[in-house]
């Protein structure tokens, strides 16, 4: 199937030439691929990092806030 596409606009046209040079491909094979991706056909599905996994997710570690207040500790003999 052939399609021809007009309008684009120059920041969509400067990216996809963008990867096209980076990932040494044709621009119309990145054009096909951001087409596929874009609407959801892609084989290999894309993991989104929201860090949704692990916000929220602290807990109290005496060891480290020891470590830590080590740090807050000034050194009198090398600031004098």
């Amino acid at each position: 199937m052939q399609y021809t596409l007009r309008k684009i606009p120059a920041i969509l046209d400067q990216e996809l030439r963008r990867r096209a040079s980076q990932e040494e491909k044709s621009l119309n094979q990145v054009a096909m691929e951001a087409l596929v991706r874009g609407a959801g056909l892609s084989q290999v599905p894309t993991r989104n990092r929201d860090l949704a996994d692990i916000a929220g997710q602290w807990r109290e570690d005496p060891e480290f806030d020891q470590a830590l207040a080590s740090q807050d500790r000034v050194d009198e003999e090398i600031w004098r």
